[in-house]
């Protein structure tokens, strides 16, 4: 993953760039890892790519945010395989700086659900533009959030900026750097959905702001920061969404053949 215009998380900054003339920094750095042939863990769908990617297509069209949930249960073995397949994205210099914490505990999400509405209550009262809030009101949004208690799931997705300090280290030792962590969580929480939706299930993009109260609530270290809080379950029964209408491929798609 190559920056242009932002600097990696934890590295230099355009304003204070490495020497170029200290020619050290590239002495004694770790040898090139083992590489393995691709052939045998590439997928195959079975059928030509553009009949793979229409298939897919045609399930993902399907997906859709819903904020009404059913407390029908959904197994543990179900969310680890979601979160099995978020832990495949791609992420800068492999440091794979995201934490899933998956919460089904009911007094914890009691917990969650207040202090969000707690901020929710502030954003709609005094943060939120008239522009912020004309843009919600056709979605029927408002400080009120049910779903993180009725939702059998809450994955709480925390970006890491620092990797976690290695195995047995004394308390203290800092983690080490990472690099691009939003672009790579970003990319993590989009094959979450992904998964969920493929499982059969539903899913809610929720962020409280400021999310600080997630890391406290969950016992977090501090090298954890919140990014998301996706609720995840079946939907309630005669779920009702938005006739909302996506942007067409010639509004979202520039080709230059």
């Amino acid at each position: 993953m190559n920056g242009v215009n932002d600097s990696p998380i934890g590295g230099p900054t355009p304003t204070e760039p490495p020497d170029p003339r200290d020619r050290s920094r590239f002495d004694g750095l770790p040898p090139l890892l083992p590489h393995v042939p691709l052939e045998p863990m590439r997928f195959n769908p079975g059928v030509p790519p553009e009949a793979a990617a229409r298939a897919f297509f045609g399930v993902m069209d399907r997906r859709r945010t819903v904020r009404t949930f059913s407390d029908r249960p959904v197994s543990r073995e179900t969310i680890e395989w979601c979160v099995r397949t978020a832990g495949t994205a791609p992420s800068g210099a492999h440091k794979q700086p995201w934490r899933f914490v998956c919460v089904s505990n009911p007094a914890l999400k009691t917990k969650i659900r207040a202090a969000a509405e707690a901020e929710e209550r502030e954003f709609y009262e005094r943060r939120a533009s008239r522009q912020w809030l004309e843009d919600l009101a056709p979605l029927g949004t408002d400080p009120n959030k049910p779903f993180l208690e009725v939702a059998p799931w809450l994955i709480v997705v925390f970006q890491m900026v620092k990797t976690d300090p290695p195995p047995g280290s004394p308390a203290g030792t800092p983690g080490g750097m990472v690099y691009y962590r939003e672009e790579s969580v970003g990319i993590a929480v989009g094959m979450l959905l992904a998964a969920i939706h493929h499982a059969g299930l539903v899913a809610l993009t929720h962020t409280p702001s400021p999310m600080g109260f997630l890391r406290e609530v969950l016992g977090r270290p501090e090298h954890e920061r919140a990014f998301v809080v996706i609720p995840v379950g079946y939907p309630s029964e005669g779920c009702q969404v938005p006739d909302l209408k996506r942007k067409s491929l010639g509004e979202i798609a520039v080709f230059r053949e």
